[in-house]
């Protein structure tokens, strides 16, 4: 599946906050997960294969990092856990680095929303404007982004422009 999305992501660290203004806001509740996103040294772009609850997840994506809204490209495959690609992907591709986190889930309509913990970084919160079919405009996507920004106003000194691989990489420099 290929899609685009625009987003925002910061550090933040009052989650109840943001619950209650997504309750507010008729949020849909999507759940709680456990995910390890492993990251594979490749020449450009971002490769990581997602583990969580119920399927795994390989996803090649291309982003700016940039403070504010940024658009990234992705290719996502969902397979069985069972299949043995993290073993292939390791042993052909190295690991460059490991995130674990703990995210809940919320949207209103094709806007997506994380209230992330990540281990040895810390609480975030990201904002995903969507598009799975192409018909949604990069300037509407965008918009969307910088409503819920204020919304919740996030400072744009709690912006963070790269992506948790990057932060911890730069962590355990």
């Amino acid at each position: 599946m290929k899609y685009k999305l625009i987003e925002i992501k910061a550090k933040y660290k009052n989650h109840n906050r943001l619950r209650a203004i997504l309750k507010s806001k008729n949020a849909k509740f999507k759940g709680r997960y456990h995910q390890i996103d492993t990251y594979f040294k490749v020449n450009s772009g971002k490769l990581k294969l997602r583990e969580e609850n119920k399927e795994n997840r390989l996803v090649y994506y291309r982003r700016e990092n940039k403070e504010g809204p940024k658009q990234s490209n992705v290719i996502e495959f969902k397979f069985n856990p069972k299949l043995p690609i993290k073993e292939i992907l390791t042993k052909s591709l190295g690991i460059l680095v490991i995130v674990d986190k703990k995210r809940e889930i919320y949207y209103i309509d094709n806007v997506k929303f994380h209230l992330d913990v990540v281990k040895n970084l810390g609480k975030f919160f990201e904002i995903e404007a969507l598009d799975h079919r192409g018909n949604i405009s990069k300037e509407k996507l965008i918009k969307q982004c910088k409503f819920f920004l204020d919304l919740f106003g996030i400072p744009k000194s709690d912006l963070i422009s790269v992506s948790y691989s990057d932060l911890l990489l730069e962590t355990f420099k």
